[in-house]
């Protein structure tokens, strides 16, 4: 059976968090299991860097943290490749021919980028290389020539881009490359909120429990989480509807019956908020205690993390370097293979 090539990976800006793990990480690790996939997982650290240029230390130091992540969920080097974007150099290289096949008109119009300038503040100051890092991406995922990319549901403009920057080089060039398909969560797990409601459950924000926060700290932030305003005394009816913590007891609890019947009892009135936290307390502490049990395990072997990535990242090489052997032949630029001097 052939195996569909499946790429993803995140950008090592802090550790990962529960909004990972619902929208992308328990989905890896369940497609890794099938073993019906070759699946690439990147930490973009060269993606990182087009915001963070003046600040590589978080970067490098955000390393380790976000690979221990990966494994700790359950991604399992034996059966997943992980790597480091700035250890395939042939990446960059591809990035500049694609540069070519898109205009500066066409990345102005990539809603996610423009949406991720205004969040950022850059104003007319943009980084030339977070401008273009969607044709970066374009080289990240046809390096690998993935068939599918699993990606949150704002990435859907730059799988389009992907796809159309593939089908520019494929009628210019003859057909080398292999054009995607997205892979979108489903439910909640796409939208999972910020502690305060707000938005989604971001680094930047400060909203976020982290997997490698302690079961104090998991405890503390569950019991700040945002409810209903109006629901001020116990006796009072309660909204479920846009309300934190019912939206984490729809991601986590397992036990729909028993949930349905706490959301009928708040809408009527009755259940406390603390009671309702320390239930989804319960549940977040099951969910996340043998993922930190592995993850101090791993923090007291860094030098095996590396490896991982070391071997990881020479294997991501070899694949990237046969496509982009192909690449420049179709392009007629492999000037002085098959000469003898």
């Amino acid at each position: 059976m052939n195996k569909k090539t499946i790429l993803t990976g995140d950008r090592p800006t802090g550790k990962l968090h529960l909004g990972h793990y619902t929208g992308s990480l328990k989905n890896r690790v369940a497609l890794q299991n099938e073993d019906k996939y070759n699946m690439f997982v990147m930490v973009a650290d060269q993606q990182a860097l087009t915001d963070n240029a003046k600040n590589p230390k978080k970067i490098v130091d955000n390393l380790l943290e976000v690979t221990m992540d990966y494994m700790s969920v359950g991604l399992d080097p034996e059966k997943t490749t992980l790597f480091i974007q700035s250890q395939v150099p042939e990446l960059a290289e591809l990035t500049m021919y694609y540069l070519n096949l898109v205009t500066v008109s066409r990345l102005h119009r990539n809603p996610t980028v423009k949406s991720e300038i205004q969040q950022k503040g850059f104003g007319e100051s943009i980084p030339a290389g977070f401008f273009i890092y969607p044709v970066s991406q374009v080289a990240d995922i046809t390096a690998f020539k993935a068939d599918l990319v699993p990606v949150g549901n704002d990435q859907k403009p730059m799988i389009e881009q992907t796809r159309e920057i593939v089908r520019s080089f494929n009628s210019t060039y003859g057909d080398v490359l292999v054009e995607p398909e997205g892979m979108y969560p489903e439910g909640i797990a796409g939208r999972l909120p910020g502690l305060d409601g707000k938005a989604k459950m971001s680094k930047s924000l400060g909203n976020a429990i982290y997997l490698s926060d302690d079961e104090d700290e998991v405890r503390k932030k569950v019991m700040s989480m945002f409810t209903d305003p109006n629901h001020i005394r116990v006796e009072d009816p309660g909204c479920v509807e846009n309300n934190a913590v019912f939206t984490y007891l729809d991601a986590f609890c397992q036990d729909k019956d028993a949930l349905e019947e706490m959301k009928a009892h708040y809408r009527r009135g009755g259940l406390g908020d603390v009671k309702v936290k320390r239930y989804l307390n319960d549940i977040l502490q099951a969910e996340l205690a043998p993922i930190r049990a592995r993850r101090k395990e791993l923090e007291q072997n860094p030098d095996y993390i590396y490896e991982v990535l070391k071997k990881g990242s020479e294997k991501a090489r070899a694949v990237a370097a046969q496509t982009l052997s192909e690449v420049r032949n179709a392009m007629g630029i492999e000037y002085f293979k098959g000469m003898n001097f």
